[in-house]
Order: structure tokens, then sequence, then C-alpha cells
């Protein structure tokens, strides 16, 4: 299955001289440096005004307006002009954090004000990130989605990684207001490179006036009739929290059963992500010819990773944080890749979605079920019945025969 024919309204050129898509791919990694910075302000700033259960209230403020609002940001991702709809909230996360800033200069620090912040947030974030989900199947050929992927996936990581070694100094610095600036400065970055420079060229169909509603209800519909997608989908929602828990929560169990100290912690995490990064920057260079098949084969290794963490020492935990960031670095941009490019375009955004929300929901779930485990029997149980459940996920996912013959076309080999 080839990707599907969509109009193209200007020339695309190879991803390798396509600057335009580079630039955006580096505005990408710009975002992700505020970001950073800001979540490591936002969270420091809560522990040292809130108690512990309201400091963690504050960081997870976002989580539920954006549950609750993705499928409508979907919806109208597919109806309405993407573009214009990441504009529009780009703009209003730069004016909340600016209000944020401002009110932290001549106030006293308040968690009602963080609180506020987490909320709008996490409405803005439910519109625009199903918008920006369609963005790459109108800027790229077809063939060439795993490198414009694994770019912006790098970027993305990168960015990340910087933004949260400068957040530190910078909140010790300039407080909560220094950090909000920089934040809003990079949406802003952000804001003037989509309303002058950032031009689709290829044209999505655009889904039928109707009710919200209906459109969100054809959007499940979709997934029931469709098993390559309705596959992409799970893998896509669940597979990039699978490992959440084992490398969150679980790590930090080890580490303090094991006396490892808290250095390891940041020795397993930066192993995780310099992996990542790689795997991802892997697929610029090299990629199967069935690309999603290839991707859930990268994730295979991730079952006996997590049951290593669970047992082994400290140099055999260190090998599974590398191999399960670099599974998932490259697994997922195959994934994502194919995904844009064999979904149905007039469903993107809506598809873009239901992801997100398996990601938003998932991942605290998984990693509190983890933590229960982990109190009431051994340590290495959880690991046990995690490594277990994901490797019986893949083993399922592979089993979809028509995700077995997927492929982008294109050199892959």
């Amino acid at each position: 299955m080839a990707p599907p024919n969509l109009n193209q309204l200007r020339y695309a050129p190879p991803f390798g001289r396509d600057h335009l898509a580079h630039a955006w791919i580096v505005m990408r990694g710009i975002a992700e440096v505020g970001d950073s910075i800001w979540a490591v302000a936002l969270a420091w700033t809560a522990v040292q005004i809130a108690t512990p259960t309201l400091a963690a209230t504050v960081v997870a403020a976002g989580s539920i307006p954006r549950v609750l609002v993705l499928l409508v940001g979907g919806a109208l991702a597919d109806r309405l002009n993407p573009l214009k709809i990441m504009l529009l909230f780009n703009v209003a996360r730069t004016l909340v954090l600016l209000a944020v800033a401002c009110w932290w200069l001549v106030n006293p620090p308040s968690t009602t004000v963080l609180l506020l912040a987490g909320l709008l947030f996490g409405i803005c974030d439910a519109f625009y990130e199903p918008a920006a989900g369609t963005i790459s199947r109108r800027m790229v050929r077809g063939t060439d989605l795993p490198a414009y992927g694994a770019a912006m996936q790098t970027s993305a990581q990168l960015g990340g990684m910087v933004g949260s070694a400068l957040g530190g100094v910078i909140i010790a610095r300039t407080a909560l207001t220094g950090s909000a600036f920089i934040n809003a400065f990079a949406f802003a970055l952000v804001v003037i490179f989509i309303a002058l420079w950032l031009r689709p060229r290829f044209a999505l169909p655009r889904a039928k006036p109707q009710s919200v509603l209906r459109d969100i209800t054809s959007g499940f519909r979709h997934l029931h009739d469709v098993p390559s997608t309705r596959t992409l989908v799970i893998a896509l929602a669940s597979l990039n929290v699978a490992a959440a828990p084992a490398m969150g929560i679980g790590i930090a169990l080890r580490s303090s059963a094991e006396g490892w100290g808290p250095e390891a912690l940041g020795v397993f995490g930066a192993c995780a992500g310099i992996s990542a990064t790689l795997g991802a920057a892997t697929v610029m260079k090299w990629r199967p010819r069935r690309e999603a098949y290839a991707g859930l084969w990268a994730f295979i290794s991730q079952g006996a990773a997590i049951l290593a963490i669970g047992l082994g020492p400290f140099w055999l935990t260190v090998v599974a944080a590398i191999v399960i960031g670099g599974g998932a670095g490259f697994g997922s941009v195959l994934l994502g890749a194919t995904f844009a490019g064999t979904t149905d375009p007039a469903l993107l955004g809506r598809m873009s979605a239901i992801i997100q929300i398996g990601d938003v929901s998932l991942r605290p779930l998984t990693i509190t079920v983890f933590g229960v485990l982990a109190s009431t029997t051994a340590l290495w149980v959880p690991f046990l019945v995690y490594g277990v459940a994901v490797t019986g996920l893949i083993v399922i996912l592979l089993g979809n025969r028509e995700l077995r013959g997927l492929s982008l076309g294109g050199k892959g080999r």
C-alpha cells in the first residue's frame, strides 16, 4: 500500500534539498528548548511554593483539559486550515506565558496562577497538536516522510536535552519570570515562521461540514473499518509509553534498592536519550522497505530490556536503557512516517488526536499500576509483568497482515 496521491500546490523538492522543511525542523528544536526550560521552571517553582500534592497537581494540570478537548481539536484540524489553527494557538500560548511573567514581576508567587497557566496550556495543546500532526503530509513527498520524521524527532530530542540542561541554570538566576519570557520568545519565533514562511506543498481533502460529534464518531468508525490504520494508532499510542514506568519510577526504585545513588538516574536517562536520538537519526541514512513492519520489530527487544532493568546489575541496566532508547527512536519514526503517509488524509487530525489521548492517558496509568505492583509484591515482579505485556502486544500487532505490506515506496532496503 503506497501513500495516497494528493493535489500538489507547489513544488516539493527532495528532502535533502528542502530548505523550508529543514528550517521548520530547526524551529521545532527551538520550541522544544523553550518548552523544556519552562517545564523545569514550573516544576521547581511549584515545589518551592506548594505542598508536594499541590505541586504535582500544578505539573499535571494541563493533562485533564488536553484529554477532554483533543478529539474536538482533531475534528477541527480535519475541517479547517491546520496552519491557521497552529498560528492561533501558538499566539495564545505566547500570550499566556507573557501574562504569567508580567504577573510574577509585580505580585507574590501563586499556585493559582500556575494552575491556570497549566490549564490554558493544556487547552492550547489540544488544538495545536492534531493540526501539527497533519503538517508532515502537507510539506514533504510521501517517500520522504521517514527522513523528515527522523530529522524532526532528532531536533526535538536535542532541543529537549538542551532545554533541560539550561532550565536549572535559568530558574536559579531569573526565577520563573525569565523562564516564561524565554519560552514566550521561542513561541513568538514559531509564530513568525508560520505566518511568513511555512506554506504547504500538498492539499489535504477537508472533512464535510457536519457536527463535531459526527466528525468524532466517523473517526472511530474509520478505526473500526481500516485494520492497518487501527494497528498503527494502537502502536503509536501505546508503544512509546510502554517503557515509561520502567524508565521512570522503576529505575528510581532499583537505584535506591541497590544503593546506586541518584546519579545513576542521570546516567540511565542520558543513555536512553542519546540512543533514541541516534536511533531516529539512523532513519535519515537508512530505512527498510516495509517501514511499519520494521518499526514494530525495533520495539521487540524492549520486553527483555525492561526485565533486565529489574533484575540486572548496573552495567546491564545501562545496556537496557540504550536498547530501549534506540529501539523507540528508530521504531517510532518508521511507524509515525507510515501513519502520516498511509492514513486517509481527511482523517489525519482525528487519528493524531486519538494517538495523543492514548499517550496522555496511558502514561500516568501505567506508571501508577507499576508503583502499586512494586509496593505490594517483590520489586522484580512489575518489571516481569510489563516486559511480558510489551512483548505480547508487539507480537499481536505484528500479526496484522495488512500492516506487514505497508510501504511508502522509494529506496527503502
